[in-house]
């Protein structure tokens, strides 16, 4: 029956929706043990150090992520009773993989190195400092090959995850600073994932523009959970924290002064950003919207 609603009534179920751009990632590494720490050591032989500042630094970059969707198999039924067809299911289906885009950070070139490393790990089998040197030095060989490791080996089996939270998750408090997180969060947990492929990234000498790496990760299913926020948000998302990550990222290797960047907005000036509000509004598409 239609009831009366009150001003407030109205502004609570209608006037807040959703954001887009409030989430976080977290990226996972092969977590099987032994090859583990074989996947953990080839990455610092490449220069990126896990999981330490460069693993917080590659979430945050995270500027877009999809929210997985799923549908249900199902087969008709049509003579039990006269003409009615009717649809049983048998089998939950799974999208077969999820798009990832980062941006890329001009001083150590993180997302791709790191994504890089590990279809390498993938593909090399390789264990040992001194296989690795020899693969490098025969990889323009035309009679190298590559080795499949097997999936146990590079799967993680969980640890990926997309948090979609919303902008009034932290809350300034009256002393400053900001309270214990609250309100609810979405959290999507895929398990078994491996990059499946990094996408083409153009470069040109017209205007320029943020370089982005978008990573294709398979998986076998995801499990998504309600949680307080305060249960689900990790220490990364602290706004100090964030506050340092995203000034390193954006004031020191995205913008250079110089370049005009082509973007649909106005040049963003990394000295007008606040960063002591930056609990209210990061992390979201790495500070650009």
């Amino acid at each position: 029956m239609p009831s009366i609603k009150s001003v407030d009534d109205i502004k609570s179920s209608l006037l807040r929706p959703s954001l887009t751009s409030h989430f976080y990632v977290e990226i996972p590494v092969p977590s099987n043990g032994a090859n583990s720490d074989s996947f953990k050591q080839k990455l610092q032989e490449n220069g990126v150090s896990w999981p330490t500042k460069d693993q917080d630094t590659i979430n945050l970059l995270c500027s877009e992520a999809i929210l997985p969707g799923s549908s249900l198999a199902t087969f008709e039924i049509n003579n039990d009773r006269t003409g009615v067809t009717e649809k049983h299911v048998h089998r939950r289906m799974f999208d077969d993989r999820i798009d990832l885009t980062f941006y890329v950070d001009a001083e150590n070139y993180l997302p791709i190195k790191f994504f890089e490393t590990w279809i390498d790990f993938i593909t090399s089998g390789a264990t040992t400092t001194n296989f690795v040197e020899a693969s490098r030095n025969e990889l323009m060989n035309k009679n190298y090959f590559y080795r499949m490791n097997y999936p146990d080996d590079y799967t993680a089996d969980q640890g990926l995850k997309v948090i979609k939270f919303e902008r009034d998750t932290y809350k300034s408090s009256s002393r400053g600073g900001y309270n214990r997180p609250t309100g609810s969060v979405l959290e999507y947990n895929f398990v078994r994932a491996f990059p499946l492929s990094i996408a083409s990234m153009q470069v040109s000498y017209d205007a320029s523009s943020l370089l982005k790496c978008t990573v294709s990760m398979s998986y076998i299913r995801y499990v998504v959970t309600m949680k307080k926020a305060s249960e689900s948000l990790p220490a990364s998302t602290n706004p100090t924290k964030i506050s340092d990550v995203i000034n390193k990222s954006l004031s020191q290797n995205f913008l250079d002064p110089n370049i005009n960047l082509n973007l649909n907005t106005p040049r963003l000036n990394v000295s007008n950003i606040n960063f002591s509000d930056i609990g209210s509004s990061i992390p979201f598409s790495a500070g650009f919207q």
